[in-house]
């Protein structure tokens, strides 16, 4: 079975923000790790080359395939400041009708600037997507309730 090549590792979150490219993208992508650190209480750790996240749940399918994914995390993508909320979105309707600009995914919350949204409805979006997962067990059957 293939190792997953999105993994928690040691390289340096500020040396990968310093590295974005567009000068916006990297502001945003500063302040909205401060942002999520702050909402989380976790320290910020790269998850791959390109996502930081914060907490950490462990999955475990009925195959037997199990591992560990970030509870939260963002990425500075070309087209859009990326956050992952990997507890996905149901139940978190009022607080996206208050965030302000945004496009979702399953788990993944996309902006285009981050001076455009409520940076408090962000963060309690953050910060509840957060408990909702870390330090969490999930298997088969939760994933699908």
């Amino acid at each position: 079975m293939a190792e997953p090549k999105t993994t928690r590792n040691d390289t340096d979150v500020a040396a990968f923000l310093t590295a974005v490219a567009d000068p916006k993208r990297r502001a945003d992508a500063e302040a909205a790790c401060a942002l999520m650190a702050e909402a989380t209480g976790a320290p910020p750790v790269m998850w791959g080359t390109s996502i930081i996240g914060f907490g950490a749940y462990h999955y475990r399918y009925a195959s037997g395939r199990s591992g560990d994914w970030l509870a939260v995390g963002l990425s500075p993508r070309k087209q859009a400041l990326t956050l992952y909320i990997s507890a996905g979105f149901d139940g978190y309707q009022d607080l996206l009708d208050r965030l302000g600009p945004h496009r979702t995914g399953k788990s993944c919350l996309y902006l285009k600037r981050l001076a455009d949204v409520d940076p408090d409805v962000l963060k309690s979006l953050v910060a509840a997507g957060f408990r909702h997962l870390d330090g969490q067990t999930l298997t088969t059957e939760q994933q699908q309730a």
